[in-house]
């Protein structure tokens, strides 16, 4: 009897795997037949799930973006106010800091080989994992402003690429902390602001 075979199961398994073998070699360095190595399968059966780097690496970006997203918000989602969630993400960012530094390397190695604009302009993958991140931070602090929400993402990534270049005078629970009194006292301004008007 032949062997079934759950493609889409498979197919993410594939990208499970593939995540560490662009942390290791980034994504320039890298070629299809180096990955269908390290995955132990031949490249014909890895063209047939990807028909190139690149679209290999846009579906590890949705696949990664979707499982953040669902294991970011178990562990922080529920927090009674601001202070519990920005020390909430503190934990989470040490927790997940060698996984977080290793996705920020392959994303920075990504970019640096595209063209911007064009990266920019066709890419809905890259849209949709923003927006879903976005989203994200939007349900972990109660808020509907993308315009925050963005602000966060950016301190998060910024403190991220402060520990990936060295810096050792960054501490995620010190951060964080920081960061809720900031956003407690930009939401209370603007909360008073709206009140007043």
């Amino acid at each position: 009897m032949p062997k079934i075979v759950d493609h889409e199961q498979y197919r993410k398994e594939l990208l499970g795997k593939c995540f560490d073998l662009f942390a290791q070699k980034g994504y320039a360095a890298i070629t299809m037949r180096q990955i269908a190595q390290g995955l132990q399968v031949s490249t014909g059966t890895l063209y047939h799930y990807f028909p190139s780097k690149q679209a290999l690496f846009e579906q590890l970006v949705e696949e990664i973006s979707q499982q953040d997203v669902v294991a970011a918000l178990a562990e922080l989602g529920g927090k009674k106010n601001l202070s519990e969630s920005m020390a909430a993400l503190g934990k989470y960012l040490v927790k997940n800091e060698d996984y977080l530094i290793k996705w920020t390397y392959v994303w920075v190695d990504f970019c640096q080989h595209q063209d911007s604009k064009t990266m920019l302009n066709n890419s809905t993958v890259f849209k949709r994992a923003n927006k879903r991140y976005q989203q994200a931070t939007c349900d972990l602090l109660g808020i509907d402003d993308d315009v925050l929400a963005a602000f966060v993402l950016s301190f998060v990534n910024g403190v991220i690429l402060e520990k990936l270049w060295g810096n050792e005078n960054i501490d995620f629970l010190e951060q964080c902390a920081i960061l809720g009194k900031m956003l407690t006292l930009y939401l209370q301004q603007k909360e008073s602001y709206f009140v007043c008007s």
